[in-house]
């Protein structure tokens, strides 16, 4: 302070330039008396936007403060009460705002001053920290956390955070127990459902003696689906689900325009089956490799949605270059990719049910209806490793309970030598990287149709700036948009299609569970926007593990 302190009208403060956020609970700053000057007329408090800057914190409306030299406290006011204390040079003060019951106090040396010295401070006021000075020599030093306090804020904040909690636990549901507990068994149950956890799913029901909405066979089709997706095999799942649900992609365009462009960096990244399929493999091999998959249904001649290629656009068709030439009577503009009907006995093609396979021979129809009976763990897709394209081991293995086929994939010795091929764009193959600039041409034209059919739209528009930047880059995994071939990617995908197809079975398209646990997060979210600080001691995920 270098003012002249003759009265109180020489005083000045200053105060942080945020004010302490409601949400926060509880908020603690020091102040450390480097010198107490002259007299020691220093006050340290709180004070609304607004206050007069010219007088010590606690003179004025909406202004609260403890003064050094005789120890009061002043609330809003020019008279003081006795508090604690004095302060002088080298003393540190703290001053403590629990914003869950909208009070006050302060600590000196570490040590609490006991019982609040503000009650009722004025919700959503914005208060402000704020130090006052009025004599010559006054020096003080704030301490918002950039060191360690000198109080124990810690245990004071475990206390009430202990209080919140116990107040959560004690909530009283009265004679409505049982209800609450078959609410919960359901909400679980449906849970487990959505995600596809079949074998789970049944186990709960039986012992809680609870009911499965969904049919088993429709939720081992949509845990298929999903593991294709969470693989990279895009492709495969959206032929899946056009070969299991008709009509759904068709009618939910966004869907379809998401899948599409996420199997385009999938190409890019050499895990859909577009592009893995040209990789270099023996004649042997060739036969049992699973099929190129479809953006639109197989169901031979009878199959409404089948694109065409052209005449002679090469596809391929279990690893073997096609150019046999399809009719196509699709609404949008075909995204080529041909594969034989007879790909579906391939080990790692996917097996539908019955009632949805109109091609598949006798034994394959058996193989499909046991399927249906077997564990989660036998419905996990055969794990292959591909990275980057390229076919790691030539033998299949138990990967997480999954199947062991019987039937041995082989490479060639070149692929033999590198067990760790370094990433390339579709795996380096060229064929492949021909296909892929084939796709992002035919997906061009899939958002240019859209665009005329439903307006311009900034999401897909976006969506497909990102997907193509990939090959602006000889290294698409350490570019600015190599994050979308991150696996985790995939995952939004995957639930947008997995609620979709729910939807389209008049079932909820997100869990119970999941609704509840966002009303939890949105109730807090409200509670810290209309500044009730207990929200901070009370976060939904203290209650998931």
């Amino acid at each position: 302070f270098l003012g002249h302190g003759k009265n109180h009208k020489d005083a000045a403060s200053v105060r942080a330039t945020h004010p302490i956020p409601a949400a926060c609970g509880i908020y603690y700053f020091e102040v450390k008396i480097v010198s107490k000057g002259r007299d020691g007329y220093m006050g340290i408090g709180l004070s609304a936007q607004g206050v007069n800057m010219n007088r010590l914190p606690g003179w004025d409306k909406h202004s609260y403060g403890y003064h050094g030299d005789d120890g009061h406290s002043f609330c809003s006011s020019g008279t003081g009460q006795p508090y604690g204390p004095t302060f002088t040079t080298g003393d540190v003060i703290g001053c403590c705002v629990n914003l869950i019951n909208n009070t006050c106090f302060y600590t000196k040396n570490g040590h609490s001053l006991g019982l609040f010295v503000f009650f009722f401070l004025p919700p959503q006021s914005n208060l402000y920290p704020t130090v006052g000075l009025q004599t010559p020599g006054e020096i003080v030093d704030a301490n918002f956390g950039q060191q360690p306090f000198v109080f124990d804020i810690e245990d004071y904040m475990r206390e009430w955070r202990a209080k919140i909690q116990s107040t959560i636990k004690r909530f009283p549901i009265g004679d409505r127990l049982g209800e609450w507990q078959a609410m919960l068994q359901n909400m679980v149950s449906s849970y487990l459902v959505h995600h596809g956890y079949c074998s789970t799913a049944t186990a709960f029901a039986r012992v809680t003696d609870t009911t499965i909405q969904e049919e088993q066979t429709s939720i081992k089709n949509r845990q298929r689906i999903q593991k294709l997706v969470l693989a990279g095999r895009v492709g495969e799942a959206i032929e899946a689900t056009q070969q299991l649900y008709p009509g759904l992609l068709e009618h939910n365009p966004n869907l379809l325009f998401m899948l599409k462009c996420r199997q385009f960096v999938e190409m890019v990244n050499g895990t859909d089956s577009e592009v893995r399929c040209f990789s270099a493999r023996s004649p042997r091999s060739q036969d049992s490799y699973p099929g190129s998959p479809s953006l639109s249904p197989r169901h031979g001649s009878s199959n409404s949605h089948l694109h065409s290629t052209g005449a002679d656009s090469p596809t391929c068709s279990n690893g073997v270059m096609s150019t046999k030439s399809k009719q196509s009577h699709s609404k949008y503009p075909a995204l080529s990719s041909s594969s034989s009907s007879s790909s579906s006995s391939s080990p790692s093609s996917v097996n539908y049910s019955e009632s949805n396979s109109t091609d598949s021979t006798k034994s394959q129809q058996h193989s499909s209806t046991s399927n249906q009976e077997t564990s989660d763990s036998e419905m996990e897709m055969e794990a292959e490793h591909y990275p980057n394209g390229v076919l790691e081991n030539s033998s299949t293995r138990i990967m997480n309970g999954t199947y062991k086929h019987e039937e041995i994939l082989q490479t060639d010795e070149s692929s033999m030598e590198d067990s760790c091929p370094q990433r390339q764009l579709c795996g380096g193959n060229h064929a492949a990287t021909e296909r892929m600039i084939q796709f992002g041409r035919e997906l061009q034209m899939l958002s240019e149709q859209l665009c005329r059919e439903y307006g311009k739209n900034t999401v897909h528009k976006k969506m497909l700036q990102d997907a193509f930047s990939l090959l602006a880059y000889s290294d698409p995994w350490n570019c600015p948009v190599g994050q979308q071939l991150d696996p985790i990617q995939r995952e939004p995908v995957c639930a947008a299609l997995n609620s979709a197809i729910l939807e389209s079975q008049n079932l909820p398209k997100q869990p119970p569970l999941m609704l509840a646990l966002g009303q939890a997060s949105e109730c807090l979210r409200l509670m810290a926007r209309v500044g009730l600080g207990s929200c901070s001691f009370a976060r939904v995920d203290d209650y998931l593990h």
